[in-house]
């Protein structure tokens, strides 16, 4: 589906970067901001603020490179257990690793990794241990004892004071992580407590994109977080402190209103003085609300990420990744704004696939070809940038996927439809491979495979080359499965950068799949 630019990154960097540097004249020494959300490769805001750059941060970030420094946080859970980031595939501490060197190529460096909540785990202690080998400063903070209800212990040598000070040189510190729960908060009020320990001026702040402020409460933008926030039970709501401190009205979200009146009274504590801040909206530096330059551009890309995160949500309710309260959610905000999954357009075209290839094999019983695999039949639709849709469907040597994408690169060569991208004979001999030679029980191609295929074809077929020169404007386009994709399908096509759904049908009716 093609889209109208909605954001004005320019303007916002001007604006965010602006307050920031506000901010910190306002409390004239160290900064200390809490950033919220993905520091890189911020896809959900991407796709819900259309024209927004998924790196506006770090090339925030290189405007005001001469006086910050960056601290990554990362909670020993979420490495113990093995968390993973769905969108990359990996686990936490494997994105915390490729963070540093994504910010590498940015010219930026990390000054230390913080292990929060410690408790000398041993996949955490293992990961402490590779990156000191590596000459990366890491240093471990355990539970913060008192916290959240005993101030005095929390400000405390028990508490904070219990933590190793992190060693800083620049006005202002930026606190990330990989995820939520990573301890950014801790970690920053520690060093506030440090530094005004030693006489230093500190004070915290917090850089959350989302929700969105000043726009209204029920917008779907900001609905739309709450629809990505699904695991966390996050809710917006009007932010009462700063409605009576201002008469303002302002959203926030549940997480920070509940815990302002115990950061405050830690921040008065800690300073000595008067609450820096009146609201939880007050103590945040989000500008985004002021570089949406179209409105309604920005409301229907974020209904589209409503029933995408619906879809979602459905598919991980299936596998028993997500619970029911959840998925019911989900419904809920789907419902809210008056929609259904066949509102995403490519919906109901993988649907009208896999309809289209049930009824050609009922319309021919004894053509083995027709059959799918397992006897299900499955579907996928790609929209393509012009937004044309294209459409594939199983069979006995292709995925749907697979078939979809091939589809997808003759259209954009300009091929009829007749032509065999992959030779048949190409398709049958790794067919024949994964069969007989490997003992698997599928030899139908997942998108994985069909991308090597497609690679190593190339090199004898420049019309396969050809192919292969358009996969990349397939990047950030909208598909969708009639089934939960397979480990190679999602691969295969999480590298091509396509906006995935799917329908919470598994492909096969067999428990294991390869």
């Amino acid at each position: 589906m093609t889209t109208t630019a909605g954001f004005d990154n320019a303007k916002y960097i001007a604006e965010q970067a602006s307050f920031i540097r506000e901010r910190m004249a306002r409390f004239r020494g160290r900064l200390y901001l809490e950033f919220g959300g993905k520091l890189l490769n911020d896809f959900h805001a991407a796709r819900v603020l259309p024209g927004y750059d998924p790196n506006v941060k770090v090339r925030l970030l290189k405007e005001l490179e001469k006086d910050a420094e960056i601290i990554l946080c990362i909670h020993a859970g979420a490495i113990e257990h093995r968390k993973i980031r769905a969108d990359y595939g990996i686990t936490y501490d494997a994105d915390a690793m490729k963070l540093i060197d994504d910010l590498r190529e940015w010219s930026l460096s990390v000054s230390a990794i913080v292990i929060t909540r410690w408790e000398n785990q041993p996949q955490a202690k293992a990961f402490r241990t590779k990156l000191e080998n590596r000459g990366i400063r890491v240093y471990t903070h355990g539970p913060t004892k008192g916290y959240p209800t005993d101030i005095d212990r929390i400000v405390s040598s028990e508490g904070y004071g219990a933590n190793p000070r992190i060693e800083t040189t620049k006005p202002l510190v930026v606190v990330t992580g990989p995820g939520p729960g990573s301890g950014k908060m801790a970690t920053c009020l520690s060093q506030v407590y440090h530094d005004h320990a030693l006489g230093i001026q500190a004070m915290y702040a917090k850089f959350e994109t989302f929700p969105i402020w000043n726009l209204p409460l029920k917008h779907p933008v900001n609905l739309a977080y709450e629809a990505a926030t699904l695991d966390l039970r996050d809710f917006n709501l009007i932010d009462p402190f700063h409605l009576e401190a201002t008469g303002e009205t302002a959203v926030n979200y549940n997480r920070d209103v509940e815990s302002f009146p115990i950061l405050r009274a830690i921040l008065e504590r800690i300073t000595g003085s008067a609450a820096a801040y009146r609201s939880p909206t007050e103590m945040g530096v989000n500008r985004a609300g002021f570089a949406i330059v179209d409105d309604a551009a920005t409301r229907e890309a974020a209904k589209q990420e409503v029933v995408r995160r619906y879809l979602r949500c459905a598919c991980e309710f299936m596998m028993g990744m997500a619970d029911r309260e959840a998925f019911e959610k989900a419904d809920r905000l789907l419902k809210e704004l008056g929609l259904d999954p066949s509102y995403r357009p490519v919906v109901p075209a993988a649907r009208k696939a896999a309809e289209d290839a049930e009824t050609a094999a009922l319309a021919a019983p004894d053509d083995p070809d027709a059959k799918g695999v397992d006897a299900v039949f499955c579907g996928a639709a790609l929209e393509l940038p012009d937004g044309r849709i294209v459409t594939g469907k199983n069979s006995k040597l292709l995925h749907a996927a697979t078939a979809a994408i091939l589809n997808g690169a003759k259209s954009l060569a300009g091929l009829p439809d007749s032509i065999h991208v992959l030779s048949p004979l190409v398709v049958e001999s790794i067919a024949h491979f994964k069969r007989d030679v490997l003992r698997g029980k599928s030899a139908s191609l997942d998108a994985d495979e069909a991308l090597i295929a497609l690679s190593i074809s190339a090199a004898l077929n420049p019309t396969v080359q050809a192919c292969i020169d358009r996969l990349p404007r397939l990047r950030g386009c909208q598909m969708h499965l009639t089934h939960i994709p397979t480990p190679g399908d999602e691969a295969g096509l999480r590298r091509l950068g396509l906006n995935l759904t799917s329908d919470p049908v598994y492909a096969s009716r067999r428990l294991f799949v390869e």
